[in-house]
Formats: C-alpha cells, sequence, structure tokens
C-alpha cells in the first residue's frame, strides 16, 4: 500500500513538473501566477517575448506596472482582481506597456485561485498581444466604412442628379418664356413681377447647378488654367468675402503646374471652401490658400487651411452631404461641400479633409495637370448672317423657349424632336448651325448624332446643350456645350463662337 502511494506521489509530481516546463515554455502567452496583493510569483517564457522582463526583473514586482499611467491612477489594476474574485472571472481587451515603455494591444484573462477551504490564495493571469489581430480588424472596419459611405454617396449623386436634370428643364422653360412676356408687359407692376419671377429662376439654377456639382453630373468645360493667375484674380473676392477678423495668407509654390478644370466650378469650389473656412473662425485667425505639385499623381494640390474650432467626428461624416449644414436656418443651403466634392471627383481628382480639434481643418483638392488649352470647336469658321438653326429637342416646351430665344437673336429656327429626324432635316434642306440637347429617348442621343454630323459635315457648326451628361468629359473634347437652364445672352455668346460673329 505504501508503495502505491509513493508511485502516485511520484507521479503527481511527474505530471505537475511536466505541466511546470509546458507552462513556462509557452511563448504565445504570458502565463504567471499572482499573489492575492497582485505581486507576480512566477514567470513564463511567453511574458518575457511579449512584455520584455526576464524572471529575475519582474517576479515579487506588482503586476500594475503593465498598465499605462492613466489606468494605474484610476486604480484598474486592483479594480481588475476585485471583479474577478467577486464574480471567479475577469477579461478585457485594452492597452498594456512593456518593459521598453512601447504600447500593445492585449486580451487578458485572470481568474482566481482558492485552495480546498474557498480562501483566496491568488490569481492566474493569461495576457495575448493581440495587436495585429487588431489593426487587421480596424483596416476591415475602415474598409468596410468606406465602402458604405462611396455607396452612400453613389446614390445620393444618382437621386440628385435626376431630380436636377428635371429640374433645369422646368427652368429652361421658365427662363425662355421669360424674354416673351418681357415684350408683351408694359406696367411697372408687371416688370417689377418678371423680375422676381428671373432672379428666383436664377437662384434656383445656381442650386440646381450645385446639386449637379456634388452628383458629378455636371455639364463642363475643362481646360488649362495657371494657378497662380487665376488665385491671383480672385484675391480681391477673397478678401471681401473674409471680412476685417481673418487674414488671407496665399502660398503657392514657384513652379506650380496648370490644372486641367473648368474654370468656373473651380473658382465656385475656391469661394465655398473659404467661405465655409471663413465660417468656422467666428473670432478671427488665419485662412491659408496653398497649392503644390504632386509629382506621383501627375496632380496639383490646392488646399484652404484655417485656424477655426475643427470638425467633430459626428460631423466630419456628414459634410459632403447635399443640405446638411450646422449653420442656422438662413445662413446657408448646405451645398457648399457637396459642390466642391463633385467638382474635384468630376474633373478626375479628389478631396481630402484634416481636421482637429481647436486647432482648425484643412481642405485638400487634388486635381489633374494641365497640359494645353484646348481649341475652340469651329474656330476660324465664317461668319453666318441670318442663318438657319436645326434645333433637336425632345421637350416641345423646352423646344418652344429654346426657339423664341434663337428668334430673338435672328435666326430661323427649325424644329426636329429626334436625332434620326435631324440627319434627314440636314441631308433634305440643309442648315447652317445644329443645336441639340444630349439626352434624348431612342438609340441616337446628342452626342452620336453629333458625330455622325461630323463624320458627314465636318463643317457644319453643332452646339450641344444639356442640364446633365455622364459623359461630359468625352463631349468636351470634340464640341462645345451650353449648360441648361441658358439665358439670351448665354446662347448668343455660344452662337458667336461657332459662326465667327464674337
Amino acid at each position: 500500500m505504501a508503495k502505491k502511494s509513493k508511485q502516485l506521489e511520484r507521479d503527481a509530481f511527474e505530471s505537475e513538473h511536466i505541466f511546470r516546463l509546458l507552462v513556462s515554455n509557452v511563448t504565445d502567452y504570458a502565463l504567471y501566477m499572482l499573489k492575492p496583493d497582485g505581486i507576480v510569483a512566477n514567470w513564463n517564457a511567453g511574458g518575457e517575448r511579449i512584455k520584455g522582463y526576464a524572471p529575475e526583473e519582474i517576479i515579487g514586482q506588482s503586476f500594475s506596472r503593465f498598465y499605462t499611467p492613466a489606468d494605474q491612477a484610476s486604480g484598474k489594476p486592483a479594480r481588475a482582481l476585485k471583479i474577478a474574485e467577486e464574480t471567479g472571472h475577469y477579461e478585457e481587451e485594452g492597452w498594456r506597456v512593456r518593459k521598453d515603455g512601447s504600447f500593445f494591444w492585449a486580451s487578458v484573462v485572470i481568474d482566481p485561485i482558492r485552495d480546498a477551504d474557498g480562501v483566496l490564495v491568488g490569481f492566474a493571469k493569461i495576457t495575448r498581444d493581440i495587436s495585429e489581430r487588431r489593426e487587421a480588424q480596424q483596416k476591415l472596419e475602415q474598409v468596410q466604412r468606406q465602402l458604405a459611405e462611396s455607396q452612400k454617396m453613389d446614390a445620393l449623386g444618382q437621386l440628385t442628379g435626376g431630380v436636377a436634370h428635371d429640374f433645369n428643364n422646368l427652368l429652361m422653360i421658365i427662363s425662355g418664356n421669360l424674354h416673351k412676356i418681357r415684350q408683351e408687359v408694359s406696367s411697372e407692376r408687371g416688370l417689377r413681377a418678371l423680375g422676381a419671377i428671373e432672379t428666383a429662376s436664377q437662384r434656383a439654377a445656381s442650386l440646381t447647378s450645385q446639386l449637379l456639382s456634388f452628383a458629378r453630373r455636371q455639364s463642363v468645360n475643362p481646360q488649362a488654367i495657371d494657378v497662380v493667375a487665376r488665385i491671383g484674380a480672385l484675391r480681391e473676392v477673397l478678401t471681401s468675402a473674409l471680412g476685417s477678423m481673418i487674414r488671407l495668407h496665399i502660398d503657392i509654390r514657384p513652379g506650380t503646374w496648370p490644372i486641367h478644370v473648368d474654370p468656373a466650378e473651380f473658382e465656385t469650389a475656391l469661394i465655398n471652401l473659404v467661405v465655409n473656412a471663413r465660417d468656422a473662425m467666428a473670432d478671427g485667425g488665419t485662412l491659408t490658400v496653398s497649392a503644390r505639385n504632386q509629382a506621383a499623381s501627375n496632380q496639383v494640390v490646392i488646399s484652404v487651411a484655417d485656424t477655426g474650432d475643427g470638425i467633430p467626428d459626428d460631423v466630419l461624416s456628414k459634410v459632403f452631404d447635399p443640405f446638411f449644414t450646422t449653420k442656422p436656418v438662413g445662413k446657408g443651403t448646405g451645398l457648399g461641400l457637396s459642390q466642391v466634392h463633385g467638382f474635384a471627383h468630376q474633373a478626375g481628382g479628389k478631396i481630402e479633409i484634416a481636421t482637429e480639434l481647436g486647432q482648425g481643418t484643412t481642405v485638400s483638392i487634388h486635381l489633374p495637370r494641365g497640359r494645353s488649352r484646348e481649341r475652340q470647336v469651329g474656330e476660324g469658321a465664317s461668319g453666318l448672317a441670318c442663318a438657319t438653326v436645326l434645333l433637336v429637342e425632345d421637350n416641345p416646351a423646352v423646344a418652344d423657349a429654346s426657339t423664341g430665344l434663337l428668334e430673338q437673336l435672328g435666326y430661323t429656327v427649325r424644329w426636329v424632336s429626334s436625332a434620326e429626324s435631324a440627319l434627314q432635316a440636314i441631308e433634305a434642306n440643309g442648315v447652317d448651325v445644329v443645336f441639340s440637347d444630349i439626352i434624348m429617348p431612342g438609340k441616337m442621343d446628342g452626342l452620336k448624332l453629333a458625330r455622325a454630323i461630323r463624320e458627314k459635315n465636318p463643317d457644319l457648326p453643332i452646339l450641344l446643350t444639356t442640364g446633365y451628361s455622364d459623359s461630359m468629359r468625352e463631349v468636351r473634347s470634340d464640341f462645345p456645350v451650353l449648360r441648361k437652364p441658358y439665358q439670351l445672352h448665354d446662347l448668343s455668346r455660344e452662337l458667336s463662337k461657332l459662326t465667327g460673329q464674337d
């Protein structure tokens, strides 16, 4: 019996010895014991690898040194032991500190150890470095956020673009017929009413243009522009917009390339950024407009930086949404940054925001480098007196308004409602200018019509119009485009360019 008892003792000792060897040689986990007061009682290879302490450096020391100074100050180590003692288990993820002072993200488990009588004799503690797993999870979450943001912006773009397209046609009817009515009205009261309608339609057209910019459906006229000259020309306007409490600083690096953008859209975007920056500095400050080349992407980065309050995280995720604004009612439409966002992406660039609460915000737009100014289509064409314009428009009300404007300019108008009818009219009767909407039902839209005409009649002037198009970059490389809703002077200017009468 005694022999069997001794064998059991030897087996138990050997088993415990093997277990201790196993624990001491584990390297992926820090496995060690704590005394009831949190003093480290033993140490394994994993603890030395993860936390940097040799056994003789840490045994006999409080485990609280593994916690950050903030956690130590808040009493977190003692609280963890108390929870483990009272509930039988403690588990968390958080920052821990290595011997060299560096931080790592740890998974921590603490279990109480009790003797046969239930008396607490210490704690078993397991720590694992999961920094890589946390970084991978954060990257995944970032990608998911970016995807969700991209899907949201695309959905908003499709909605706003579609609404703006239809609204532009309505505005075209309103603005086009205003000129007809003005000829019939002579009373002062009637003329004032017409003026109010005209002002409202122009304001509506401006808002629609901003919506289209956000939706990246804006009709644009990209060309190479000199950044230094363009910003310099806007200095007075920008200074006036800022007021006396804000100092404007312009920092454009020598040799900054030209950019390839629509000049009007660029100016609108820059003014929107400056106005937003101004509103972030209620107590005054410094606003810096800077420009520099980015050789790696062959782009120019134009930044507007303020010394204002910065943007909170919950607001930052919404700043590009159309109609989102933190300004009081009547102080902003919420379309400023959405216009800048749409402009940058439609131009082939991007927009970035860097912000820090209490320190300010920097908004940077990356824009493609410009090469050379585009050739004006129809350049050198001979002037045409009493020209016949073939108007191609599927909406009868819009066609009627456009016809009225063309006739006021002295043109003879022939109207057809489809691209196929336009080709037949050109072949049968001949015309001097083709003025066509881009978006039309059927197999052939305005762009395809223009290309078909160009193949058969390369010298025939063609002017396109639209309030919305997905293929504007492709269009602009070959044909001039007039934005809807257009005014009489806009139509006159574009036709004069084509006919050589300007």
